[in-house]
């Protein structure tokens, strides 16, 4: 069987929803075909993102995919206790895969794992051929020795409750829990008035987790919190990249000039690992680009994610001082003095746009972790600068 598309898309993720979405509403007469390898789009996740990380005009059209909000959120240390306003917006993977299914129909194909992708071809697991202008792979961060990485690991789970738990709004931050053996924090989203996301994440120096151990770290917290857990309605797990440095010219020779879209094309905050607002960014790229040919995507995606990297060198090194100056159990200490600065500077960090006077401001003063390791990390390498050789 052959075929012919404007454009495939590998993996029904975010990053590759998003421009499925996006395509359709600026150039629906493309022909536009998103694969998917499981039962079902979109996977088991629910994207955060703060207001302020998306331009109006994004906003305008990712507004109908947010399933819930709030006014401000809060951060819990132990000489800390902070609650910051601007609108916190989440997505669950539910609503997304259901607009994904009532938007692109037909041209969504689920249980259509591929065995090879190349830029212009997609050869599915049965042997069906397909082709296209240009094929997108976004199936996920993979294995590359190009980029030093720390992980922020995490297990949520969707509770309801046997009564209200009285949240008027997220606690993005809890770090007043046992520190373990690198940076951890509770993470709970209020979904309702009995119902509650709560997530147990660290950041640690490899992605792996005793899951069992976490879920009763799930279940001691809430009961330190007071909340009576009564039904788990849904859990999800991630491993989340955190960049410490890397050769990103390598990074993109191995690359191999295929399009690629999300984590596969290194499109995420470095340091707090969100990944939705680059995600939109690059659907507004990708969707006014199109139709083109596969080398010319290629080239836009990654000049824009070269872009990125080159935009996020000083996140890089405030990672390098987070894993790699001081003891693990004491990562925390980096964490509560940040949250301490400026609201606008916070906001402008979780958007990846500190100006250079927020730079400055959150290296002054004496660092939190012992000046000789703070000197060590600062001074590694944080890999090229980004330009293209």
């Amino acid at each position: 069987m052959h075929a012919q598309y404007d454009v495939i898309l590998v993996g029904a993720g975010l990053a590759n929803g998003l421009i499925a979405l996006r395509l359709r509403q600026l150039q629906p007469q493309l022909t536009c075909l998103l694969l998917e390898s499981n039962a079902h789009p979109a996977g088991n996740h629910t994207w955060s993102f703060h207001r302020s990380d998306l331009t109006a005009e994004q906003l305008s059209w990712l507004e109908p995919l947010i399933s819930v909000r709030w006014p401000g959120y809060q951060v819990r240390f132990p000489a800390l206790r902070r609650t910051l306003h601007g609108e916190y917006c989440s997505i669950f993977s539910s609503d997304f895969a259901r607009q994904l299914k009532d938007v692109i129909g037909d041209d969504l194909w689920c249980n259509a794992p591929v065995s090879v992708v190349s830029p212009t071809q997609v050869t599915l697991a049965d042997g069906r051929e397909l082709h296209a202008q240009v094929v997108i792979d976004g199936r996920g961060l993979q294995s590359t020795p190009h980029l030093q990485l720390g992980y922020q690991v995490f297990v949520g789970q969707e509770w309801q409750l046997a009564q209200p738990h009285g949240l008027q709004q997220p606690i993005l931050m809890d770090a007043t829990v046992d520190q373990q053996a690198g940076y951890r924090f509770v993470y709970t989203l209020p979904l309702s008035a009995d119902r509650l996301l709560i997530e147990d994440t660290y950041y640690v120096n490899q992605p792996t987790l005793d899951e069992n151990s976490v879920r009763q770290h799930l279940a001691d917290y809430a009961a330190q919190q007071g909340w009576k857990l009564s039904m788990l309605l849904r859990e999800e797990h991630g491993v989340l990249p955190i960049t410490l440095s890397g050769d990103i010219d390598r990074f993109w020779q191995q690359q191999r000039d295929q399009p690629s879209s999300g984590l596969r094309a290194g499109l995420f905050h470095a340091t707090t690992g969100y990944s939705l607002p680059s995600a939109v960014a690059l659907a507004e790229r990708v969707a006014r680009s199109l139709p083109g040919d596969a080398s010319t995507i290629s080239q836009q995606i990654e000049r824009f994610a070269r872009q990125q990297w080159r935009d996020q060198r000083f996140f890089r090194l405030l990672n390098r001082m987070l894993f790699l100056a001081g003891r693990p159990e004491q990562r925390w200490r980096v964490m509560q003095r940040f949250y301490r600065l400026d609201a606008g500077l916070i906001s402008r960090f979780y958007a990846g746009r500190l100006r250079l006077r927020d730079k400055a401001r959150i290296l002054s003063g004496k660092p939190p972790v012992p000046i000789g390791e703070a000197l060590r990390a600062l001074l590694m390498t944080s890999g090229n600068t980004g330009k293209k050789k």
